[in-house]
């Protein structure tokens, strides 16, 4: 059970944040709908619902993830936040879908709904509440990716940087962006119906939130089960490429790889070096491309090969083969 609070404490603290906002917000949103009927706000509280049990899980599993390795698991379980993430946008999509089908009925059969200031006063606070979410998830991404920013630049650098982020991190980042959006938009379908007798607006507002919940399980789907099957990160790569190359004794790079396995990075690398040089002075070398590697952050073990200078650079011809 110790063992358990120690790793609950390295969990994202950004998804149990939101997790917990996300709770209180569909509490809320919930009496609002049973009060009123509201279709948008019915949608919105299955969106909040959604976002408070994936945030949860996604808690969890980055916590888990941190476990030490074993031996029936040597490799660690870095993955296994991968394989929560997976799960847990099962949940989304099954909300995703009851809050499309409710949409779709209320365009069928419009009702006009009761309670419009109860309705706007709870979506006001919901957005304000997810905005404060969507902000701690914006400088944790920076975080993640080793960027100093403030003021307005948080927003830009962050959404330019969001794919380089934690798992955890970039969930919570992609689920609180619709969140937010999805809040604005039943707040404009709330006053569009109040104010016309377009009342179909609701329904319609539904739809589209879960389509925006649609496209933030296919987004982390697909990044996860790349992340599960065990994914090369290119960028860390050409990085710990460049970084070693640095290295005066080290020729070229023939071979390297860069596994992302969770927040972790698994580093093998083969490089070439002068024949002539002694064992001990290999050694040396080794020992001291380790070190440099290990400093990058995420990074948690390293592998480095040698073979003999061939006197063709593998590496440049790597990136110029990008390039093109």
């Amino acid at each position: 059970m110790k063992e358990l609070f120690l790793l609950l404490k390295k969990g994202s603290k950004s998804a149990l944040l939101a997790s917990i906002v996300n709770a209180v917000i569909s509490i809320i949103k919930g009496i609002a709908y049973v009060m009123t009927g509201n279709v948008a706000m019915f949608a919105e509280t299955m969106h909040s619902l959604g976002d408070m049990a994936n945030q949860f899980f996604v808690f969890i599993g980055s916590a888990l993830s941190k476990k030490a390795p074993t031996k029936r698991f040597p490799n660690g379980f870095g993955r296994l936040v991968n394989l929560v993430l997976l799960g847990a946008v099962l949940v989304v999509g099954v909300m995703a879908y009851e809050t499309i089908i409710e949409g779709y009925h209320h365009i069928l059969h419009p009702v006009e709904s009761k309670g419009f200031m109860i309705n706007v006063i709870v979506l006001s606070i919901a957005v304000i509440l997810e905005a404060f979410v969507l902000f701690k998830a914006m400088k944790e991404t920076l975080h993640d990716v080793g960027i100093h920013a403030q003021g307005l630049e948080i927003i830009t650098k962050s959404l330019a940087n969001v794919n380089k982020a934690k798992p955890a991190t970039k969930l919570v980042f992609l689920e609180d962006s619709v969140a937010t959006g999805g809040g604005l938009l039943a707040l404009i379908a709330v006053v569009i119906s109040e104010f016309t007798l377009f009342h179909q607006a609701e329904g319609i507002a539904s739809i589209i939130i879960g389509l925006l919940m649609f496209f933030v399980v296919g987004k982390i789907f697909l990044d996860n089960a790349a992340g599960v099957l065990g994914e090369a990160d290119e960028i860390m790569q050409d990085k710990i490429g460049s970084l070693v190359l640095e290295d005066p004794d080290v020729k070229d790079i023939p071979e390297i790889t860069v596994l992302k396995e969770g927040d972790e990075f698994h580093v093998e690398i083969k490089i070439e070096v002068d024949p002539k040089i002694s064992l001990a002075t290999a050694d040396d070398i080794k020992d001291r491309l380790e070190e440099k590697i290990i400093k990058e952050k995420g990074v948690t073990d390293v592998i480095v090969e040698f073979d003999e200078d061939d006197n063709f650079s593998s590496w440049d011809n790597r990136k110029k083969s990008k390039d093109d």
